[in-house]
């Protein structure tokens, strides 16, 4: 078991690395001539950061103080961290992983493209945390209608509460809404609050009664798989359903249905 001094230990060789692999003009700063090490000084870490010089090589030194997530994201950013580094730095200095930027829009890999179009028979399409629906195959778009859509608007929790053509696909949808919303708010949570996720529920809350009402209730279930009925074709047919992480740092998963 990982001991919390190994932890501090790690802490300090990884920031340690990140200072020596910078030169002062990358982050805007003088040469100053020759230097005795590679990288940063310490004391230009600790400016940039926004703390005393005493406390960063305290935390350098893998002394046992504490950190903020402010001071950790002001660090990511002094260190030009990435996202898999970001998350690095937090589990070292706090043994969980930091909140995620809401916006996570990309490019899907021309591999999970191809994935999904093999997957023909199956409705499959990809969601970021946002649960924009960022890719789908021809059997999704026949049961969803996702093209229907402009993509600033093919947002799955969107049209789950806008759009009455979906509302009246799902058998029951007042049992189904708001445990699909209860699935959202897990990935609301891990999302940085000032972001365009927050705005989506803003915009839901005003437009959506329904969406304001649950929204209010705190309401977490258990992941959102299993099975669901849909209204196909004037026939009620049965889908199972389960969701696949497909990248972790962009928050990307994929989502398929398999008629039963």
């Amino acid at each position: 078991m990982r001991t919390m001094k190994r932890t501090r230990e790690e802490l300090a060789t990884f920031l340690r690395a990140r200072r020596e692999r910078l030169l002062p003009s990358d982050v805007g700063l003088p040469s100053g001539g020759r230097r005795r090490t590679p990288g940063l000084r310490r004391e230009e870490v600790a400016a940039l950061a926004g703390v005393g010089l005493t406390w960063y090589t305290w935390l350098e030194q893998g002394r046992d103080i504490g950190v903020s997530a402010t001071f950790l994201d002001n660090l990511a950013k002094v260190f030009k961290l990435d996202a898999s580094e970001r998350r690095h730095l937090f589990l070292l200095a706090h043994e969980r992983p930091p909140t995620e930027p809401g916006k996570t829009w990309c490019e899907v890999p021309a591999l999970i493209r191809r994935l999904i179009d093999d997957m023909a028979q199956h409705p499959a399409y990809v969601l970021n945390l946002r649960w924009d629906v960022l890719i789908y195959n021809s059997a999704a778009n026949h049961l969803f209608h996702f093209g229907q859509h402009p993509p600033v608007r093919r947002n799955l929790l969107w049209m789950l509460f806008t759009d009455p053509d979906l509302r009246e696909l799902f058998i029951d949808w007042d049992t189904q809404a708001p445990r699909i919303l209860s699935s959202f708010r897990r990935d609301y949570a891990r999302a940085n609050q000032e972001t365009d996720i927050r705005e989506l529920v803003d915009e839901l809350q005003k437009v959506s009664p329904e969406f304001n009402t649950w929204w209010k209730q705190h309401d977490v279930h258990a992941p959102c798989d299993g099975t669901r009925d849909f209204q196909v074709d004037g026939e009620v047919v049965t889908f199972e359903h389960t969701s696949l992480t497909i990248d972790e740092n962009r928050h990307l998963r994929l989502v398929v249905y398999a008629q039963s």
